[in-house]
């Protein structure tokens, strides 16, 4: 359905836009029909980025993003309108999303003027009712409301009915639950896995393992905007590869040991390749950095090291 195949993204910067910053550097995966790949890394990975560019929101610098075997970049009038019929965005504030001044929904009255400005109040009605009724809200509750009077699970669902109204397939979740309460949160997630359940495709973007963990069929570990592991979600969490997602994994808290200091980073700097060194992205963070193996000089390529597990590091055979 989705492919994302070899993209970057890269930013002028400086004064006078003298430089250049990689945010996302030849990222490429995949997502099927009623499949939730995550995409999972720390502040400045890129994964909000590549979901910002999956919605035509910010342009690629290289690469292809292919929906349905439709070059997303060369959609424009109908044909980029049609797209966003099948392919819509939730995003990390819903109280941004809403203009204060309006009632909430607001946003459907919106989908129905561009998108089905000919269908009848009433079976209009009956459909955003539907569409409500599809993520657990109760319209005599939630409609005529302003975005005051409802709260961040409210709203959120709110934007994913509005989604619905469209009958897309697929649906870029970037952060949508990391400002909601706990117990909000697991409905809105427990809502994602019904929506999979309908043939939906999600594209979750997320900084919490164990949210990926719980939602996925597949994980997309980024760091610095590059792909260090990837693969099924069982694999990446049962066996991880990567000296970055191993740190990943071991900085989820527990209730059962109290909290300890952390380490500074192994070799003395905070990230290596952006100190003009050329070699591996997580060189200047790695524990296990070895100059012999071409940690320094080198970045590492992506490759298959298990059926469905991909890991970009010299440690692990084939990839010297």
């Amino acid at each position: 359905m989705l492919k994302v195949d070899n993209v970057s993204k890269l930013y002028r910067v400086g004064a006078f836009g003298e430089k250049t910053l990689r945010a996302v550097h030849k990222v490429s995966f995949d997502i099927q029909k009623g499949e939730v790949v995550s995409l999972i890394g720390e502040s400045g990975s890129g994964k909000t980025t590549i979901g910002r560019m999956v919605l035509r929101l910010l342009p690629i610098s290289s690469g292809a993003i292919w929906f349905n075997d439709m070059n997303v970049a060369t959609l424009k009038g109908q044909a980029l309108k049609e797209y966003y019929r099948k392919v819509q965005g939730v995003f990390q504030d819903p109280f941004s999303t809403f203009n204060p001044i309006f009632k909430a929904d607001r946003v459907f009255r919106l989908v129905k003027e561009e998108f089905f400005p000919t269908i009848s109040s009433g079976e209009w009605q009956n459909k955003v009712e539907q569409a409500l009724d599809a993520v657990g809200l109760n319209p005599g509750q939630v409609l005529n409301k302003f975005p005051h009077q409802l709260s961040g699970g409210q709203l959120q669902r709110f934007l994913i009915a509005r989604a619905l109204l469209l009958d897309i397939e697929l649906l870029v979740a970037d952060e949508i639950i990391s400002m909601l309460d706990a117990s909000t949160r697991i409905d809105v997630l427990n809502l994602l896995g019904e929506l999979k359940k309908t043939g939906l495709s999600i594209l979750f973007v997320t900084h919490d393992l164990s949210l990926g963990y719980y939602i996925s069929d597949k994980a997309v570990i980024l760091y610095k905007g590059h792909v260090v592991e990837q693969g099924s979600t069982d694999r990446i969490f049962g066996n991880p590869l990567h000296p970055y997602t191993q740190m990943l994994m071991a900085s989820v808290p527990r209730l059962d040991a109290k909290w300890e200091e952390e380490l500074p980073p192994a070799n003395g700097q905070e990230n290596g390749a952006d100190a003009g060194l050329t070699g591996c992205v997580y060189y200047g963070r790695c524990p296990v950095a070895d100059l012999s193996l071409g940690c320094a000089q080198r970045q590492p390529d992506l490759q298959e090291i298990a059926p469905d597990h991909k890991v970009a590091c010299f440690h692990y055979p084939g990839l010297e």
